[in-house]
């Protein structure tokens, strides 16, 4: 994983907004996560997991936020943005992450049951590809994973 030592206070206001979708999310009975895309400091494409309610299990908040930056660019590759998400990305996003072309992800808390960006293993680190994304994790870690947690233990009562 490529680490940034330096976060900007643009970056931590980012993932407030990518939480303010995860809760969002919590309010409609999904696992609450959020994602946000930026470029130049504009916001281009939000998203908040809706697989329960769209029966889609492809509608994790990345995917929906990759989906609508494209639809507001115009193209499906996304070179010069970052990814504010709340919790680490799957495989899936990952991947998608990877053929969008992002610069840069930045992940709040990490997934060790199924985060591919280190949390079980490294998608970008441990297969060699052309294009290469520079990831942070841990931003706002204690807020993201604290959402997850109360979440689950309302769930399990």
């Amino acid at each position: 994983m490529n680490v940034s030592p330096v976060v900007a206070e643009s970056d931590r206001e980012w993932m407030r907004h990518a939480l303010d979708l995860a809760h969002r999310a919590r309010e409609e009975g999904e696992v609450p996560v959020g994602a946000v895309i930026v470029k130049d400091g504009q916001l281009l494409g939000e998203g908040w997991n809706r697989t329960i309610n769209l029966n889609d299990p492809s509608a994790h908040a990345e995917i929906l936020a990759l989906r609508e930056a494209g639809q507001r660019l115009g193209n499906y590759r996304l070179p010069g943005c970052s990814l504010y998400v709340t919790l680490e990305p799957c495989a899936m996003c990952a991947g998608a992450m990877l053929h969008a072309r992002l610069e840069q992800v930045y992940f709040g808390a990490g997934d060790p049951k199924t985060g591919a960006l280190g949390g079980t293993f490294d998608l970008y680190a441990d297969y060699p590809h052309n294009h290469h994304i520079a990831t942070q994790g841990g931003l706002l870690e204690i807020e993201c994973s604290s959402l997850l947690k109360e979440f689950f233990r309302t769930r399990r009562r």
